[in-house]
């Protein structure tokens, strides 16, 4: 699937039980995409490295399928919590270790789609001040 001529990369957890697009993927395709990290950019193009405060990876929650005539994997998304708000409004759904088993549960993982992620460090090399806010 593509929006114009960029892929689509993620997903809402909001609706993507409803999109048809994507319904094979969240339903028989989960997976988790480990990472030590993630970049967000704000407005003003400056950008912000995520990580956990208590843990050097995040399992990121996503699914993978044919998207014309390609295999890719979509990150989901939800909205954003107190650490990420700043930068964007959305952010990806971020699993905890011990609900691994769970997000491949079909009666586990609707519940795991609304839940809020857990709070993470930001790191930036700089940022624009402004005398607004």
């Amino acid at each position: 699937m593509s929006k114009g001529k960029n892929p689509v990369i993620n997903a809402r957890v909001e609706t993507v039980m409803d999109k048809p697009s994507f319904q094979n993927g969240i339903l028989y395709h989960r997976l988790l995409i480990p990472a030590g990290g993630f970049y967000e950019w704000n407005s003003l193009k400056e950008k912000s490295t995520f990580t956990r405060p208590d843990s050097s990876v995040l399992y990121m929650a996503g699914f993978c399928d044919w998207f014309e005539n390609e295999r890719r994997f979509v990150i989901l998304t939800t909205t954003a919590n107190d650490s990420m708000k700043k930068i964007h409004d959305r952010m990806p759904l971020i699993l905890e270790r011990e609900q691994i088993a769970d997000w491949f549960d079909n009666n586990k993982m609707p519940v795991l789609l609304h839940q809020a992620p857990t709070l993470l460090n930001r790191q930036t090399e700089y940022e624009q001040q402004s005398l607004f806010s």
